[in-house]
């Protein structure tokens, strides 16, 4: 049964008809090859920037809009899945609208629609960019799963966020099947405790609040588009010096995303002395993967309920970090990065919080006590840091990939300060790299007096203290540049 019937009338006594077909489509750019929909052109009606509404399906036109002689529409010929949900609420509710768009072979193509003056329009949710954030929105989803009925100046919605009733209601109804089902039902059960009068103000603002966090939140599949090997090495390169076996590692996995378009069964779990740059390569990893990243210090977590969030039935109630991360994410695909996962606290008696991550590692949902609902996990990419592995219990050690760091040779710390770390600082406080050297033998004082150190994080400071000092010379004492050899060196960092 079509959505819209665009040719039926009240007098007519037959079936309904429907004039358009639909596609599907996961492109997240609209453009002339990929349009949002195409209209039947043929009498050369239709011109760039069009400007009217989508009739009311009962109506029996697709789109219409007023000239001195009358009101002229031409029907739809092909949509977007994606967006067959929002043209007819954009229909339903007089939403009047600039099109973007040219004519090709198959029709007049629509890569833009834009929100006008609204003439009428009785949805809140009509303003404020709600059309421009729907439109982004669906773009960026998935096409709908399951059966589909047979049917210059950026404006933006970027910043918008859904928090009244109205706008959730409004949302739902325009997003559709790019929802994922179970949240789709779990959204209508919490917008009905929302409006309903027969619960306490507590429920009603409790099902609000999660429901403006769950429809904030982006919900993509698990199709991962391919990554350019030599993008992801340009990356390591810039962020770890040497490593080379560790550097291998991670673009064998990138390589394996490439040929399955999903993310791999299994995360990684960097293991290595303090200062080695575990937690760089994760940065590292998820600038590689374009997905955003949140972090989890298991450290300063000592009870699972800070990670799976409290129950509604609490005045208090909240969610859970986990949760948090979604949210402030913006999007369901994204790079958890579990610091020091080692250093895991036991907990109070309710538990050990690092078990709870369990059901985030396997991939099969994640239930936070205060949403009430399985959060998808497919496209959560977890990246664990810990100094010593024989810390963490043998059920989350068989959820990663392990890849251990060793510790720099001299040689190779010699190379990191001279050439990464030093310069680095000097371009960061807006010094030439001539302002401040170093002999052979001051280099060499500089790697001996963190002979017994490991990682890098000392040198690192080491370069801060270093170019402050010659930074400070130059401006008090008037020098053009300042040499630290190595009597230099001991008796500034000695």
């Amino acid at each position: 049964m079509p959505v819209f019937d665009f040719n039926h009338t009240p007098e007519a006594e037959k079936d309904p008809e429907c004039t358009y077909t639909v596609f599907y489509s996961n492109k997240h750019e609209a453009s002339l090859e990929d349009p949002i929909l195409l209209l039947d052109n043929r009498e050369g009606l239709l011109q760039h920037h069009s400007s009217g509404s989508f009739t009311n399906p009962v109506r029996g036109t697709a789109f219409e809009w007023k000239e001195e002689e009358g009101t002229k529409s031409v029907d739809i010929l092909q949509i977007d899945a994606r967006f067959i949900s929002l043209l007819k609420w954009m229909g339903e509710n007089h939403i009047n609208v600039r099109l973007s768009g040219a004519d090709t072979e198959n029709g007049y193509a629509v890569y833009k629609i834009r929100e006008i003056a609204f003439g009428g329009g009785s949805k809140l949710s009509a303003e404020d960019g709600f059309l421009q954030f729907m439109i982004e929105r669906l773009l960026t989803s998935d096409a709908p799963s399951g059966e589909v009925p047979d049917e210059e100046e950026e404006e933006t919605g970027d910043s918008m966020k859904l928090t009244s009733i109205q706008s959730i209601t409004d949302f739902m109804t325009c997003a559709g099947r790019t929802l994922p089902d179970n949240i789709r039902l779990w959204a209508r059960r919490n917008l009905a405790v929302a409006k309903s009068h027969e619960v306490s103000a507590e429920e009603r603002r409790h099902a609000q609040r999660a429901l403006s966090i769950m429809m904030n939140i982006q919900w993509k599949g698990n199709y991962f588009q391919a990554i350019d090997p030599k993008e992801a090495r340009k990356i390591l390169d810039e962020e770890l010096y040497g490593m080379e076996q560790v550097k291998q590692r991670i673009i064998e996995t990138i390589i394996q995303i490439n040929r399955t378009h999903t993310l791999p069964a299994y995360g990684l779990l960097l293991v290595g002395p303090a200062g080695t740059g575990k937690s760089q390569i994760a940065y590292a990893v998820a600038r590689i993967l374009k997905l955003p990243w949140t972090t989890l210090d298991m450290s300063s977590i000592n009870d699972p309920e800070q990670l799976t969030g409290s129950s509604r039935i609490y005045a208090n109630a909240k969610p859970g970090i986990i949760m948090d991360a979604f949210s402030m994410a913006g999007e369901s695909n994204l790079v958890f990065i579990i610091n020091e996962l080692d250093k895991a606290a036991s907990g109070k008696g309710n538990g050990n919080p690092a078990d709870v991550l369990l059901t985030l590692l396997d991939n099969l949902g994640f239930t936070d006590n205060y949403i009430e609902c399985m959060i998808p996990t497919v496209g959560v990419y977890p990246i664990a840091t810990a100094n010593d592995k024989a810390q963490i219990s043998a059920p989350l050690m068989s959820r990663f990939a392990v890849i251990e760091l060793p510790d720099y040779a001299p040689e190779e710390k010699k190379v990191i300060f001279s050439q990464y770390a030093l310069p680095k600082v000097l371009k960061r406080i807006g010094m030439e790299k001539e302002e401040c050297t170093l002999t052979d033998d001051g280099l060499e004082a500089v790697i001996d007096l963190h002979r017994n150190t490991s990682g890098i994080r000392d040198l690192e400071q080491a370069a801060e203290h270093l170019a402050a000092n010659a930074l400070y010379r130059i401006e008090v004492e008037h020098v053009k540049s300042v040499v630290f050899d190595a009597g230099m060196v001991r008796t500034l960092l000695g």
